[in-house]
């Protein structure tokens, strides 16, 4: 048993668990953060994916002790109150789910693409960056039209800043 201590959507959180507890257990399990989905439980579908330190990450393959001391952001921790964050607004608006269990996922991968093309992101590169994302109701088009659109969203938001 280790005991980490976390910095998870902005609260500081302290828990004692056994060294080999991953992390999506310990969000949904011992921190009721459900959002965060355990779809495959081999790293391929991507419905796990969280932020630690600002970068997207599976959760079902990260053990909790690796990341001690570090801020993770699930998809609970990304509006501001009742404002959606803009990618959430945008999966709304462009019909970027449907049975909305990869989405949480999804999400968090296309803020962190966002964040990283910035400018030069096109449909080539959001169709090649969520290949580690499975949804297998949607077919991505509307998933890639939410993506490019919250592109737009997220920056006159952080300019608003």
């Amino acid at each position: 048993m280790s005991t980490v201590k976390l910095t998870v959507n902005g609260k500081s959180v302290s828990a004692t668990v056994e060294d080999r507890t991953l992390l999506v257990h310990l969000l949904r399990e011992n921190l009721n953060l459900t959002g965060t989905h355990v779809g495959c439980d081999t790293s391929q579908c991507g419905a796990c994916i969280v932020h630690i330190d600002g970068k997207a990450v599976k959760s079902c393959t990260t053990l909790v002790g690796q990341i001690d001391g570090a801020n993770v952001t699930t998809i609970e921790g990304i509006a501001k109150g009742d404002q959606l964050h803009p990618m959430q607004a945008a999966f709304r608006d462009n019909h970027g789910l449907q049975c909305g269990y990869c989405t949480p996922g999804m999400i968090m991968s296309a803020i962190d693409i966002v964040n990283r093309h910035a400018s030069d992101l096109d449909e080539e590169t959001v169709r090649h960056e969520l290949e580690g994302n499975i949804c297998r109701c949607t077919g991505y088009h509307n998933i890639v039209k939410s993506v490019l659109d919250a592109a737009g969203r997220m920056k006159v938001a952080q300019a608003a800043e």
